[in-house]
């Protein structure tokens, strides 16, 4: 039997102990550590609380010497933790996005090519089935495309904390924007000449403008835009659009619309399965007949079995651990997780300057 991939996990947050859960679960992989600045004043889930504890990363990595480090922290230590645990001769999966500025998410990159190691970014809607399914039928659609998607949050409760830190880091069109111009440049295959940001500052606990719009226009004629709030006064109308229309019709995911009636029911878009979740894919034909009425139905199809969130980061892990023991070529995610980032700063450079950012043929941001 091979020799298990023992991995340091850092930062357990909503999504490090979901990542923690995946690799404790995983018979190819040995937690051999915990790692978080504050981890002996928080709970530990009980199936982790026989792992070591580090509150010093550097340290961590001396002691244990990892083949891989999980790295779940805030994004504006992304860059330099994923650094330091190449350096130190471990793969590393880090959660989106790879870093909080351009210039850090090169160097990430450059170190994962320079050292031959392994760097697999979370990209969760990449080992999602239903959005696999969304972008296939999408590309069938012809040229240009009009791609609408969102992803609004009402903050409250735990979410109420989370987001306004997240906010210290990330405006929340950076955080998770990352995820979605990643979707339209799948889509396309094009490449980004023009963004345009804007935002708004609603949340008098945060520095940073907690609502933003990014719009993004592609060298092939398709156009795309993405919104993104997090707050207490988010409103949860239309929180959820996954929408692409092209020349020959529309393919859209639908959620479950449920009347809701339990007061305490109050953030569903706040709800991390909600973030992913899809009900159904609705597809629809633009052809008609001579009388100018559609000659086909849409087409519904259920999406009801898909996998929840914590099946979904054991997808991630999986395959993190295929590509260190199959020695897979990383070189396109890695680009796409760097040509993401670019857009989405693109959109918030933007905002800070009032007009238009064009971007040259390299994906570089150039002078307006």
């Amino acid at each position: 039997m091979a020799t298990a991939v023992r991995v340091l996990i850092v930062g357990l947050g909503n999504m490090g102990a979901s990542h923690a859960s995946a690799y404790h679960r995983n018979p190819g992989c040995e937690i051999v550590g915990l790692c978080s600045r504050s981890i002996k004043s928080k709970p530990i889930p009980d199936a982790l609380k026989n792992y070591p504890i580090f509150e010093e990363y550097e340290a961590a990595l001396v002691d244990l010497k990892p083949d891989a480090v999980s790295i779940n922290t805030w994004p504006n230590t992304h860059a330099e933790y994923a650094i330091k645990a190449m350096e130190a001769g471990a793969h590393v999966f880090m959660e989106k996005p790879i870093a909080a500025n351009n210039e850090d998410a090169e160097r990430v990159v450059e170190t994962a090519r320079r050292l031959n190691r392994k760097l697999v970014l979370g990209y969760i809607l990449r080992v999602h089935p239903s959005w696999v399914k969304f972008i296939e039928i999408g590309k069938t659609l012809g040229k240009p495309l009009v791609m609408r998607l969102n992803l609004n949050q009402q903050s409250s409760g735990d979410a109420w904390m989370w987001h306004k830190n997240l906010i210290d880091s990330l405006i929340p069109i950076v955080d998770c924007g990352v995820h979605y111009v990643d979707v339209m440049c799948q889509l396309t295959g094009a490449k980004p000449v023009r963004v345009h940001g804007i935002g708004a500052s609603l949340w008098a606990e945060t520095e940073k403008q907690n609502y933003g719009h990014l719009h993004v226009t592609f060298d092939d004629g398709s156009v795309g835009w993405y919104e993104a709030g997090w707050g207490p006064m988010m409103s949860e109308t239309a929180f959820f659009v996954k929408d692409i229309v092209g020349p020959k019709g529309a393919v859209s995911m639908v959620p479950n619309e449920k009347a809701r009636v339990d007061v305490d029911d109050l953030s569903d878009s706040a709800a991390i399965d909600n973030h992913t979740k899809t009900d159904a894919i609705r597809v629809h034909y633009a052809d008609v007949g001579e009388d100018k009425n559609f000659t086909r139905k849409d087409d519904i199809l259920s999406m009801e079995d898909e996998p929840d969130h914590q099946e979904l980061c054991d997808r991630e892990q999986a395959f993190f651990l295929k590509a260190i023991t199959e020695d897979l070529d990383l070189s396109d995610s890695m680009e796409a997780a760097v040509n993401s980032l670019r857009i989405v700063l693109a959109a918030e450079q933007s905002i800070k300057d009032e007009q238009v950012v064009r971007l040259d043929s390299s994906w570089e941001q150039a002078s307006v």
